[in-house]
């Protein structure tokens, strides 16, 4: 009885427009055809004017072009400080004729272009939330617990999104860009919790968005960006109608020196497994400590808290597995505990 089979690839880069690996890959016998994502770290500053994820998208969208192939999502998420290397992490899936034995499973879904005046609002969490329930069932999971890992891409707003909204009447969320991306971050995660019944959609008020840090989802990643107006998802999980050595679980760490999770997650997994990706969430806690100690990175005027974040939480993830190339999106608002985040886990089994 056929099957779907799930393949990672975790390849450097050299640059947000160096796809050389990824092109290699498919020299190697990897399907352009079967690619459904990529996941890329680029060295830009992850804010508003970090145009490393656009450089990289183009690049990636001018590849697939060439190949006759469309509708790959490209979620890039900017900023590799610290010593985290910037990488692509390749999705690919492809049918095959064996029987499904419950493996890593793959779905990806897009929302329609968001409206600026709905950025950060109800609207936003409930469109997000209508993808995810898609997303899964392109993955074909059919038990929600078995999701680990949704990763979003959204929308935020620029000055010039901004002056169009207004100058039809509409009201926009803040005027703030940069505060723009987390509240899109935000309401973006949320939307994973109501599709994963962590959150009922009835508790979710505007005003909840950003500042309700009790509303959270323990498997959404949320990364936003100038170069979308929609969103692009992507849901890892587990299922029977999958087949081949891939695994995946996942960890919810309470703060940012929380490896007990983490390492619990890793031995929840097979023993054997080579490590294929690791994916993961930061922010600075909002409180202002970690563990009851005073931490500076909201207080620096040079340099963005998300920045400080994916550097002191990569650091602390690479001492666990022993390797630079991991995916920590900074800007974790509803995702994860405050100052917390989730972890995803993706292992391939030696036969």
């Amino acid at each position: 009885m056929p099957s779907l089979r799930a393949h990672v690839f975790r390849v450097a880069a050299d640059g947000p427009d160096d796809i050389s690996r990824v092109e290699a890959l498919f020299a190697d016998g990897l399907k352009p055809r079967d690619v459904v994502a990529i996941l890329g770290k680029t060295e830009g500053n992850g804010c508003v004017n970090d145009f490393t994820r656009g450089y990289a998208t183009t690049s990636f969208e001018t590849l697939f072009a060439k190949h006759d192939v469309e509708g790959v999502s490209i979620v890039m998420s900017g900023g590799t400080e610290g010593a985290l290397s910037p990488h692509w992490t390749v999705f690919a899936r492809e049918r095959v004729d064996a029987p499904g034995e419950r493996a890593l499973a793959i779905g990806v879904a897009r929302t329609a272009d968001l409206p600026a005046e709905h950025l950060g609002r109800r609207e936003q969490v409930l469109s997000v939330a209508d993808a995810v329930t898609a997303a899964i069932a392109d993955a074909g999971i059919e038990d929600i617990a078995d999701v680990h890992f949704v990763q979003i891409k959204c929308p935020l707003l620029t000055t010039q999104r901004i002056a169009r909204a207004e100058a039809s009447g509409k009201t926009v969320a803040t005027r703030d860009t940069l505060k723009s991306m987390g509240l899109s971050r935000g309401a973006s995660a949320l939307g994973v919790a109501v599709a994963l019944g962590e959150v009922e959609a009835s508790e979710i008020s505007d005003a909840d968005i950003g500042t309700r840090h009790a509303l959270f989802s323990g498997r959404a990643s949320a990364s936003a960006g100038v170069e979308l107006l929609d969103h692009e998802i992507v849901v890892l999980g587990m299922s029977a109608k999958w087949s081949g050595p891939l695994s995946i679980d996942h960890a919810v760490m309470k703060d940012a020196i929380d490896t007990q999770s983490v390492r619990a997650a890793r031995e929840r997994l097979p023993a054997n497994g080579q490590l294929k990706a690791v994916l993961a969430k930061a922010e600075p806690d909002p409180s202002g400590d970690v563990r009851g100690n005073r931490h500076t990175m909201l207080g620096d005027s040079d340099i963005a808290g998300t920045r400080h974040a994916r550097a002191f939480v990569g650091g602390v993830l690479a001492g666990v597995f022993g390797m630079t190339d991991l995916y920590v999106s900074g800007g974790a608002e509803h995702q994860g505990p405050p100052g917390g985040g989730p972890v995803a886990i993706i292992v391939e089994q030696e036969t």
